[in-house]
C-alpha cells in the first residue's frame, strides 16, 4: 500500500476544510461572547471531562494532553532496546486514544492531515519533487518494480488519471487482476479495469457486498483455467515416454513361426472345450491328477 504526493499536496487545503474552518472560528468567537450555546456540552474524548465552549475543550486539550503525548514520544525516543518496546507497548493504547480525539479538536498545522490520513491507513508515503507528473511516474514505476518481482496478484489503483491505463494493461497482461476507485463513472481506468468502484459505492457500501461476487468469479476463472486441457508434446513425451520405448523394442524383437511343439499342445488344450461349458469339479480334478 503506497502512496505518492508532492509537497504542494500536503499543504493544499481543500475549500470545503478551509470553509468548515472559518464557520468554526466564527462559532467560536459567539460562544465566547455568550450569543449562543451549544445544546450538548464539548466532552474531551481522552479524561471525560464535560465543556460549554469549543474553544475552552481545545485549551484543555493544548494544556494537558498534547503535553503528556509529547512527554511519551519523548521517552519512547529516547529509550534503547527492551526498555524501547516496554515503553511502546505501555503506551500503544493511550497514544492511540490520543490521536483518535486529536484528530477531531486539533487543527493540522500544516494541510489538513492528508499524509497523516494515509499513514493512520495503513500506506506507505512518499514525498516526491514538485515537478509536473511526479508523483505519476514516481507510482508507475513502483507498480512495474513489483510487477517485474511477482509480489502481489491484484492491483488497486485509486486513481482517475488515464495516464496509469498502459500500467492496467501490461498488469492484466501479467495475469493480475485489476480494480480501480474514482468519483469517474465511466473513466478510462474503469474501462480497461475488471472492476471498478466510485466513492459513493465505498461509502455506502456497495462495494463491499460486491466484492464477494467479484471475487468468487475470479475464482471459478481460475478453476476453470487450471481443468482446460491443451495438447504440449513436450508434456506428453515425458508422461508417456516408457510406452514409446516399449514400442520401440517390440518392433526391435523378431518373432518367427518356429516352436518347440509346446505351444500347440497348450493351445489345444485350451480349445478343448467350447467356450460357453464351464468346468466341473470332476474335470479340474482330473487335470490336476494329469
Amino acid at each position: 500500500m503506497v502512496a505518492y504526493a508532492n509537497q504542494h499536496s500536503f499543504s493544499h487545503v481543500p475549500k470545503a476544510v478551509r470553509e468548515q474552518r472559518r464557520e468554526r472560528k466564527l462559532l467560536n468567537q459567539l460562544e465566547n461572547k455568550g450569543v449562543i450555546k451549544s445544546i450538548d456540552p464539548y466532552v474531551c474524548k481522552v479524561c471525560g471531562r464535560r465543556f460549554y465552549t469549543n474553544e475552552k475543550l481545545v485549551n484543555h486539550f493544548k494544556q494537558i494532553h498534547e503535553r503528556e503525548h509529547q512527554k511519551r514520544v519523548n521517552q519512547i525516543e529516547s529509550a534503547r532496546g527492551s526498555r524501547r518496546v516496554k515503553l511502546v507497548g505501555k503506551y500503544s493504547m493511550k497514544m492511540e486514544k490520543y490521536k483518535n480525539a486529536a484528530r477531531e479538536v486539533l487543527t493540522p498545522k500544516v494541510g489538513y492531515g492528508l499524509a497523516d490520513e494515509l499513514k493512520r491507513a495503513g500506506f506507505w508515503v512518499g514525498t516526491v519533487s514538485n515537478r509536473p507528473q511526479a508523483a505519476d511516474f514516481a507510482l508507475r514505476d513502483h507498480i512495474v518494480d513489483v510487477m517485474d518481482k511477482r509480489k502481489a496478484e491484484c492491483l488497486m489503483l485509486v486513481s482517475d488519471d488515464s495516464d496509469f491505463v498502459g500500467v492496467l494493461k501490461e498488469a492484466k497482461l501479467r495475469c493480475l487482476k485489476t480494480v480501480v476507485v474514482g468519483d469517474a463513472d465511466d473513466g478510462a481506468l474503469k474501462r480497461v479495469a475488471d472492476a471498478g468502484f466510485s466513492w459513493t459505492e465505498i461509502l455506502k457500501g456497495k462495494a463491499k457486498k460486491e466484492a464477494v461476487s467479484v471475487v468468487g468469479k475470479w475464482k471459478d476463472r481460475d478453476i476453470l483455467k487450471k481443468l482446460e486441457w491443451t495438447y504440449d508434446p513436450e508434456v506428453e513425451r515425458k508422461f508417456y515416454g516408457s510406452e514409446d520405448m516399449f514400442d520401440e523394442e517390440s518392433e526391435d524383437l523378431d518373432f518367427d513361426g518356429s516352436d518347440d511343439g509346446n505351444s500347440s499342445d497348450y493351445m489345444h488344450k485350451e480349445d478343448s472345450g467350447a467356450w460357453w461349458e464351464l468346468d466341473t469339479d470332476s474335470d479340474a480334478d482330473s487335470s490336476k491328477s494329469q
